[in-house]
């Protein structure tokens, strides 16, 4: 599903459909989301998630009165603590800002930050599986592979993925950003080895991670030590892919472990961040 709030809330504006943004502006203790947490609710819709349970249950029924009984309301702020008033064991408070849905409001929503800059290769079951599960996580995603067809058809990307079906595929590796993350699970023993070859060749990856076996990990890391590929920098390389302890082969038991893999890593600075995108044991596996 498609939950990029800001592309939904300016779709809103277009169509003359009403709504409020619900901020949290400010936290104690402990809660279930942090401040600068928001969400979209409009007379028959919420979307986004400001930690669920019985306050958003009341922030939902607060706003959507505010809709319904005060069209053109300024923005207000309601303050919750929530063992007291709302009977949640987090034992912290909470305060939440109402307002309308406005051109100003959408001026002012910041775009979270991506968690990463991706680029995955292989269109396969297993791709698939993981560009499945990055469709609500902020991110950015280059997907490539050399067969259109592969590519699935009866789904619309979010907009943080962009498809890539160029030919020789390994040439986007020189496009990435410095510390970017890399996936490579295609359908063919060189085209992972010349891919992965020119990713430990840039070295400033964040992580590189290759499908497949032990045995092919061997097999890979004698080949590059032979072309004169650094032993520090193959150490860098993850294969197999996946945190420990989630064993199955299915391709979406191995995407639930890799993109587990990818949230675990420690975050960048901002600057690193805000890096400029050039354009628009391990799980169990096959051996390949």
């Amino acid at each position: 599903m498609n939950t990029d709030l800001n592309a939904i809330a300016a779709g809103w504006l277009a169509a003359g459909q009403a709504g409020v943004v619900v901020d949290v502006v400010r936290t104690a203790g402990s809660v279930p989301r942090e401040a600068g947490t928001r969400m979209l609710v409009s007379a028959t819709q919420a979307l986004g998630t400001i930690g669920g349970g019985h306050l958003e249950l009341m922030a939902i029924e607060n706003a959507r009165t505010l809709l319904a009984r005060v069209p053109g309301f300024e923005p207000v702020d309601r303050h919750y603590p929530l063992g007291p008033a709302l009977g949640q064991c987090c034992g912290g408070a909470v305060t939440l800002r109402f307002a309308r849905l406005d051109a100003a409001a959408l001026r002012a929503w910041p775009r979270a930050a991506p968690r990463f800059h991706l680029q995955l290769y292989g269109a396969g079951h297993v791709g698939r599986a993981i560009v499945r599960l990055l469709a609500g996580i902020p991110c950015r995603v280059q997907w490539i592979d050399e067969r259109e067809d592969e590519f699935p058809t009866d789904a619309t990307l979010p907009p943080h993925v962009e498809k890539v079906c160029v030919d020789p595929v390994e040439a986007e590796v020189d496009i990435a950003p410095a510390n970017g993350c890399f996936l490579v699970l295609t359908h063919r023993h060189d085209l992972d080895m010349r891919i992965a070859e020119a990713i430990l060749r840039r070295g400033d990856f964040r992580y590189l991670g290759l499908i497949g076996s032990r045995t092919k990990r061997t097999r890979f890391l004698h080949r590059y030590e032979e072309r004169g590929i650094p032993a520090d920098v193959l150490a860098r390389m993850t294969c197999p892919i996946g945190v420990p302890g989630i064993a199955g082969k299915e391709p979406e038991v191995i995407a639930v472990a890799v993109v587990a893999q990818l949230l675990q890593l420690p975050a960048l600075a901002p600057a690193a961040t805000a890096a400029a995108w050039p354009c628009a044991a391990s799980v169990a596996q096959e051996p390949r």
